[in-house]
């Protein structure tokens, strides 16, 4: 395959070059039902591969669950799922009820990164 010298979006897709071939970079979405409840999920060429499960109530972002398909693991989604999560919850003025217990020890590695939207 050539790589084209420049590159355009595919399919609301945001590629990018590498050596041999162009490469998709993942997209995170905040999927909603009626009721607040859904998740942030992850897809790769749109393949899911990550979620964080999750309820918003006006201020206050309650996480259940964070997990990633096995196929995916060891490539930092989890974090970048936390990171998505965290950047809503700021630009929202939430607080965070970390059940999950990946998330709950990210805040308690981390407790400055987290104290002002950790929700104890």
């Amino acid at each position: 395959m050539q790589i084209p010298d420049k590159i355009v979006s595919l399919n609301n897709k945001t590629p990018y070059k590498t050596k041999d071939r162009i490469k998709y970079m993942e997209i995170i979405k905040l999927e909603l039902d009626e009721k607040k409840h859904g998740a942030f999920n992850l897809y790769v060429d749109d393949k899911k591969l990550g979620e964080m499960t999750v309820s918003i109530k006006p201020d206050l972002l309650t996480v259940y669950h964070t997990g990633v398909e096995p196929e995916a693991e060891g490539k930092g989604y989890a974090k970048k799922l936390l990171e998505e999560m965290v950047a809503y919850v700021r630009a929202n003025n939430m607080k965070v009820l970390p059940l999950c217990p990946y998330v709950h020890a990210q805040f308690k590695r981390h407790p400055d990164e987290y104290e002002d939207i950790w929700k104890k």
